[in-house]
């Protein structure tokens, strides 16, 4: 139990994959602070990790404000008397495709998710560096972030500012030695329940089966428990010199994202205008791709037809 005597804050812990996060780092030791915005939910994940021989305490409130982030911060160290580990989990979903988005859908995507890394990060970091305490701060990104997604201006804009974020706070906080990295999960979400294309991973992981190997080893896409092991590394002395990466985990894939690369150069005497680029523009045979592709499902791993 490498992580016994520290304590982390789950924020949107209440269930899924949050949850298994928290749970899976009070199986290694640590105390553990549940956040989500439903009551109930709260107090069952809770009693979850206090059956299971853990620590636990809640508490709900909804994160993005600085006033909620202070809060998680404050309630660690009176349940516990510190704190060492932040997880920002907590997210929303308003898909919808541009022109149906409203103002109110993209605020609360962008408040949770980016706003709430960022306020929850800042009171956390303050907090390590006036107790000189090495942190381990973990936000959590998605593939979407990386590659873009059909209807999810909001969501994907967060994610991908995360990332963005991760990538600078690893300098900003280096010589304090707090570690700070990016998670891109890939697993059987309330979301992913709802696309036809997971549907037999879905339905043998309710059943308490293994998924076939070709999601779980072609796809690398598993269960919330596939992703919680690498929370739990990342959080613990092993990983101090782990900073300011992006590490995809699901099912038995592990991957880790590149920055962002330039991958052709092309020059031009006297530069670039406009009637130049007209004539030639270099990159016309290897533009980048947008979205995720996903290869055709074996015939006996695809949905059954509608009824």
């Amino acid at each position: 139990m490498s992580l016994a005597g520290k304590v982390a804050i789950v924020t949107g812990s209440g269930h899924g994959l949050g949850l298994s996060y928290a749970q899976e780092l009070a199986r290694q030791g640590a105390a553990v602070i549940i956040n989500d915005v439903d009551p109930a939910a709260v107090e069952a994940a809770v009693s979850s990790i206090a059956a299971a021989g853990g620590k636990a305490a809640g508490i709900v409130a909804a994160v993005g404000s600085t006033e909620a982030a202070k809060a998680l911060v404050v309630g660690a160290v009176e349940n516990f008397g510190r704190l060492d580990i932040l997880v920002t989990n907590a997210g929303v979903l308003r898909d919808k495709s541009l022109l149906k988005m409203t103002d109110e859908d993209f605020d609360l995507v962008i408040n949770v998710h980016l706003r709430g890394t960022f306020t929850c990060v800042r009171e956390a970091y303050a907090y390590f560096k006036e107790n000189d305490i090495r942190g381990r701060i973990i936000a959590i990104g998605s593939p979407t972030g990386q590659r873009g997604n059909f209807g999810q201006t909001n969501y994907s804009a967060a994610k991908a500012g995360i990332v963005g974020m991760v990538r600078t706070w690893a300098l900003e906080m280096k010589r304090a030695g707090i570690a700070v990295n990016a998670v891109i999960p890939v697993a059987a979400t309330e979301m992913t329940k709802t696309v036809p294309y997971f549907a037999k991973a879905v339905e043998a992981d309710e059943r308490g089966e293994a998924m076939p190997d070709f999601f779980r080893k072609d796809l690398g896409f598993g269960t919330a428990d596939d992703v919680a092991g690498l929370i739990a590394f990342l959080a613990s002395e092993e990983a101090g010199g782990i900073t300011g990466q992006a590490i995809g985990a699901g099912g038995d894939r592990l991957q880790l994202w590149s920055h962002p690369e330039a991958i052709a150069s092309e020059f031009n005497d006297g530069g670039w205008d406009y009637a130049t680029l007209q004539e030639r523009f270099p990159f016309a045979g290897n533009q980048q791709s947008v979205g995720e592709k996903f290869p055709e499902l074996p015939e006996e791993l695809r949905p059954e037809p509608a009824k």
